[in-house]
C-alpha cells in the first residue's frame, strides 16, 4: 500500500525512495509502473516525444493508482512547470540546474506568490475550477521540486543550490555530468570520478536528499548507490526495463538453438 505520508514529507524524511522513468508515454506502460513497487513515477518530458495530452493521461493513471507523480520538464522557461503542476504532478523535476539563480528560478516556477511568482490558472490540479483555494494553500506543503544536477558547474555549486528554500532535494544526471566534461559516459574519467567524489561528500553531509539516476537496470548498481547514500533512485526507464527484458529472452533463445542444432 502506498504511504500515507506526502512524497515530499517522505523525500525530507529520507525514506529510501525508488522510481522510474516514464518515457514511452502509453497508457500501458505508465499503469504498469504505476502498479509496481516504485514509491514514485517520473514522466520525462525533456528527452520524449510525450507531449501535454499524454502528460495528462500519464499523470492522472498514476495518480489513481496511488503513486505521487513527478514531471522532468523540458527546460527552465516557467510555462513548462506551469503545465505539468496544473496538470497535477506532484511537483517537477528541473534538468540542467548549474547555479543558484536557477535554482531560484525553478522554485519561483513552482510556488503562487508570495514565496514564488507561478501564475494561477484554473485546471486539473485545483479540482478543475472548483478547489482553487485548497491548491493554493496546500501546494508549499505538498509540491516537490528536485533538481538535477549533470553540469560540472552544478557539481561545483551544489551546497549553495540544496540551501535554496523550496528546493527538495537532488538528482544526478551521470551522463550528462561527464558530458560536461566533454566525456560522455567514461565515468572512470578523472575528472567525472572527481566530481562524482564531489557530490558523494554532500550526499553524506547535507539534511536535503540525494537522487541518482540508475540509468541501467541491475541489482548491484542499486545496492552500491544505496550504500553511497542516495535515497531517491530513479531506476532505468519504461522503454529500458522492456529492452533489457527482451534482449534477455533473445539470449535465452540463442542459447536454445545453440543447444538444440538442426538434425
Amino acid at each position: 500500500m502506498p504511504d500515507p505520508r506526502s512524497l515530499k514529507r517522505r523525500l525530507a524524511a529520507k525514506d529510501l525512495l525508488f522510481g522510474s522513468w516514464n518515457q514511452l508515454g502509453y497508457p500501458q506502460t505508465t499503469e504498469i509502473q504505476a502498479r509496481a513497487a516504485f514509491d514514485f513515477c517520473a514522466i520525462d518530458m525533456e528527452h520524449t516525444s510525450i507531449g501535454t495530452h499524454e502528460l495528462l493521461n500519464s499523470i492522472q493513471i498514476s495518480q489513481l493508482a496511488g503513486k505521487p507523480t513527478l514531471v522532468r520538464v523540458s527546460g527552465h522557461d516557467p510555462l513548462y512547470a506551469k503545465r505539468a503542476l496544473d496538470a497535477g504532478a506532484n511537483g517537477i523535476i528541473c534538468p540542467m540546474v548549474e547555479t543558484v539563480e536557477q535554482a531560484e528560478r525553478a522554485r519561483d516556477a513552482v510556488y503562487y506568490a508570495p514565496r514564488g511568482n507561478r501564475g494561477v490558472g484554473l485546471a486539473r490540479a485545483q479540482g478543475f475550477g472548483l478547489d482553487f483555494e485548497t491548491y493554493r494553500d496546500t501546494s508549499n506543503d505538498e509540491l516537490v521540486l528536485i533538481v538535477q544536477i549533470e553540469h560540472w558547474r552544478g557539481a561545483e555549486n551544489l551546497e549553495a543550490i540544496l540551501d535554496v528554500d523550496g528546493v527538495d532535494g537532488f538528482l544526478v544526471g551521470p551522463y550528462d555530468l561527464s558530458a560536461s566534461f566533454g566525456k560522455p559516459g567514461n565515468f572512470d574519467d578523472p575528472e567525472v570520478a572527481a566530481a562524482l567524489s564531489r557530490i558523494a561528500a554532500v550526499v553524506k553531509d547535507h539534511d536535503k536528499p540525494a537522487g541518482l539516476h540508475v540509468v541501467h537496470p541491475g541489482r548491484e548498481g542499486l545496492r552500491q548507490r544505496v550504500a553511497e547514500g542516495y535515497r531517491f533512485i530513479a531506476y532505468g526507464t519504461d522503454m529500458l526495463l522492456f529492452a533489457k527484458a527482451v534482449a534477455e529472452t533473445t539470449t535465452h533463445f540463442d542459447d536454445l538453438r545453440a543447444e538444440n542444432p538442426p538434425a
